[in-house]
């Protein structure tokens, strides 16, 4: 009884493997115009992940905090076209939100040391870079900064120039 069930067994493994076998395979010319699986960590340098620009506390030139970046706007091809920006508010209740053309954006990449004026809400200046440039003439900190997303992100505008532009809405 069980040389039956072993011989159906190996039957039944050899039909399967002979219609794996006379699957036609696709023709070269499709394989060189395809993309690769698995692209390598170093093809994808200096991008930052734009799960991570989601959150970034957003400074004025003054070093003021803003708010944060609530979410990213694209076009149909993928580029970013305007970040909305949450100002005011306390965990979300009460918050404005603006959406800025992303031009009008710069991002600090290195992560800026804190001195006795972070207690009174400010930063201390950093330099900014715009898009995926990047600038290191910032002065030198304990900490390395992390290529996937930069620290922070500033605006040339006060809290009450963001909260007096008309309110973004998403449309349903």
């Amino acid at each position: 009884m069980l040389a039956k069930y072993i011989t159906a067994g190996l039957v039944g493994s050899a039909l399967l493997a002979t219609v794996a076998f006379a699957q036609t395979p696709t023709a070269t010319g499709d394989r060189a115009n395809m993309a690769p699986a698995a692209a390598s960590e170093s093809s994808f340098q200096g991008n930052w992940r734009a799960s991570k620009l989601v959150g970034l506390s957003v400074y004025n030139d003054n070093n003021e905090s803003l708010g944060s970046i609530n979410d990213l706007l694209t076009d149909r091809s993928g580029n970013i076209k305007a970040v909305v920006i949450g100002v005011g508010g306390f965990l979300g209740v009460g918050e404005h939100l603006v959406a800025v053309p992303f031009e009008k954006v710069k991002f600090v990449n290195e992560p800026v040391a804190y001195t006795g004026a972070a207690a009174t809400g400010t930063r201390p200046a950093s330099p900014t870079t715009t898009g995926a440039a990047t600038t290191n003439t910032a002065p030198a900190t304990a900490s390395k900064p992390n290529p996937w997303y930069p620290d922070h992100a500033m605006i040339s505008a006060t809290k009450d120039q963001l909260k007096a532009m008309p309110e973004f809405k998403y449309s349903t």
